[in-house]
C-alpha cells in the first residue's frame, strides 16, 4: 500500500450493513504488524473464553492471587509491543492520564465497569503504536467525559502521530467533526457524502402502539405481587477488597415509576442493577427488599426473576454462543442465560412475533453469534420484553444500534411505559436517549 497522509475515515451504516466484513477484507490486503483492529463488544475476555459466566463480575470469591490486575496486563502489553524508549514511556503516561487509568492499575480486570473495560482495551491497542487502526464502535459504553477525551486522543493520533484511523459507526451522533472522509454502507449503495450531509438522514418513524398492545394482551401475566414498592434499598454498601463501589445508598422505586439511572464509568450503575436482578451474591448481606420481600428471607432468585426483564453488557457477553436467535429470545421466558428447556410451539410463535416487532424476524433461525453486534443487541432487548415483565431493567440497551433501531427501541419502551403498573429502570450515557416517559432520576458518583 502506498504511503499516504493519515486521515480519519468513518465507515458509517446501519446494523448488518457489512461494515465489519468490508474491514476484514481490507485487513487481509493490508496484513502486517502495524495494523490493529479493536471491536468494542461487551467482552471481559477472548470470545473463546468459555470460563466466563454472567455472575463473574460480581463474585469476589473467584478472585485469587492469579487473577490479573489492570496494571499487570498493561505492563505485559507494553513489553510485548515495543522497546522501552522515552517516546513510548511518554505515550503510555499520556494514555494513562487521558483516561484516568492510574487509579485503576491495581483493580482486577473482571471488576471493571463496561466503560472502564473499553478504556483498558483501547490503551492496550495503542501501546503497540499502530500505523493503521480500525476501531469498531469506539464510543459505546463511555460516559460524556470519556467520549470527549477519546475524541481528543483520536484527533491527536491521526494528526500528530500519523496514525490512519478507520472508525466503524452505526450512530450518526458519534461521527466526529474532524472526520476527513465518510463512507456510507451497505456496499451496494455505497456513496461518499460531505460533512454537511452526514446528519441529514431522517429516522423512519413507525407507529407500533397497536401492535405492541395486541401482543402484550396475549401474554400470560406473571404471578401477582401486592407491594406498592418494587425496590427498597437501605444503606446499601458494596466493596471489593479495598474498593468501595456503593456507599450507604438509599433508593426506593415504587410501582409504575420510570427511573433514569446515570453516572460516570465505574460509579456502580451495573453493580446496583446486579443487586436488583439477584445476580450479585453480596445482595444477601444488604438490607434490600424486592417486590415487598426482604432478600434472604427464603425466596429463590427465580421467584425474583420471574417479575423482571433484563438486558445488560454482561448479559451480552454471556450469550456469545452458537444458539438460534429465537432460542435466545425464548430464554427470557425461562429467566435463564442460554436455553436449557426446549420452547414449545406456542412460545416460539410468541418469540417470532416479538422479533417481528423489533424488525428482525428474518434472523430468528440464524445462529446468534453470526449476527452483527447491533442485531444481537436487538435480540437481547426483545428477550427482556418477551414476557412483558413487571419490572424492565435496560442497562445500555442502545449499545451498537443504528439511528433507526434506536428510535424503534425507544418507541417500544414508550409503549411499555403506557401500562400504568409497569416499572422501568434504564441506564444510558447519552442523556438524549432517555425516552420522554422517564419521571425519576438517580445519579451515582464514583467513590
Amino acid at each position: 500500500m502506498e504511503e499516504q497522509n493519515a486521515k480519519v475515515i468513518v465507515l458509517f451504516g446501519p446494523n448488518g450493513s457489512g461494515k465489519t466484513q468490508y474491514v476484514e477484507r481490507m485487513r487481509r490486503q493490508m496484513a502486517n504488524s502495524s495494523v490493529r483492529y479493536l471491536a468494542f463488544s461487551d467482552a471481559y475476555g477472548p470470545a473463546t473464553d468459555r470460563a466466563y459466566y454472567l455472575q463473574l463480575r460480581w463474585n469476589q470469591h473467584d478472585i485469587d492471587e492469579e487473577t490479573p490486575c489492570v496494571g499487570n496486563l498493561l505492563d505485559k502489553a507494553y513489553q510485548q509491543t515495543g522497546e522501552d524508549t522515552p517516546e513510548r514511556q511518554q505515550l503510555r503516561e499520556q494514555l494513562y492520564q487521558l483516561f484516568a487509568m492510574n487509579e485503576l492499575l491495581d483493580k482486577y480486570v473482571i471488576l471493571l465497569s463496561s466503560g472502564e473495560l473499553r478504556k483498558f482495551q483501547l490503551i492496550k491497542t495503542l501501546l503497540a503504536n499502530p500505523k493503521t487502526l480500525f476501531l469498531d464502535n469506539p464510543f459505546i459504553g463511555l460516559d460524556a467525559e470519556a467520549r470527549k477525551q477519546l475524541n481528543t486522543l483520536l484527533y491527536s493520533l491521526a494528526k500528530n502521530q500519523n496514525i490512519q484511523l478507520y472508525l466503524l459507526l452505526a450512530k450518526s451522533d458519534d461521527i466526529p467533526d474532524y472526520a476527513d472522509e465518510i463512507v456510507r454502507f451497505p456496499q451496494d449503495e455505497m456513496i461518499r457524502f460531505s460533512q454537511d450531509e452526514r446528519k441529514s438522514e431522517l429516522v423512519h418513524h413507525t407507529d407500533i402502539e397497536a401492535d405492541f398492545s395486541t401482543l402484550v394482551s396475549e401474554i400470560p401475566s406473571a404471578p401477582a405481587y401486592t407491594s406498592p414498592v418494587v425496590i427498597d434499598m437501605r444503606n446499601v454498601s458494596i466493596r471489593y477488597g479495598e474498593r468501595t463501589i456503593l456507599s450507604n445508598l438509599n433508593w426506593q422505586v415504587k410501582k409504575g415509576e420510570r427511573w433514569a439511572l446515570s453516572g460516570q464509568n465505574g460509579s456502580g450503575k451495573s453493580t446496583l442493577l446486579s443487586l436488583v436482578c439477584a445476580d450479585n451474591p453480596q445482595s444477601y448481606a444488604c438490607d434490600i427488599s424486592l417486590f415487598g420481600n426482604q432478600r434472604g428471607s427464603g425466596e429463590s432468585i427465580w421467584e425474583i426473576k420471574r417479575h423482571i426483564g433484563y438486558v445488560s453488557p454482561e448479559m451480552h457477553r454471556a450469550y456469545m454462543r452458537d444458539l438460534p436467535t429465537i432460542n435466545v429470545v425464548a430464554s427470557g421466558l425461562k429467566d435463564t442465560v442460554g436455553l436449557y428447556v426446549r420452547p414449545t410451539a406456542e412460545e416460539k410463535q410468541l418469540c417470532r412475533r416479538w422479533l417481528r416487532l423489533f424488525g428482525i424476524e428474518q434472523l430468528a433461525d440464524r445462529s446468534f453469534v453470526t449476527l452483527s453486534s447491533g442485531e444481537q443487541r436487538l435480540a437481547l432487548v426483545a428477550r427482556a420484553f418477551v414476557k412483558n415483565p413487571d419490572l424492565l431493567i435496560l442497562d445500555e440497551p442502545f449499545h451498537g444500534l443504528d439511528d433507526h433501531n434506536r428510535q424503534l427501541v425507544r418507541e417500544l419502551i414508550m409503549a411499555y411505559c403506557r401500562q400504568s403498573e409497569k416499572t422501568l429502570v434504564m441506564v444510558t450515557h447519552y442523556e438524549n436517549e432517555f425516552p420522554a416517559c422517564m419521571n425519576h432520576k438517580l445519579y451515582l458518583k464514583r467513590q
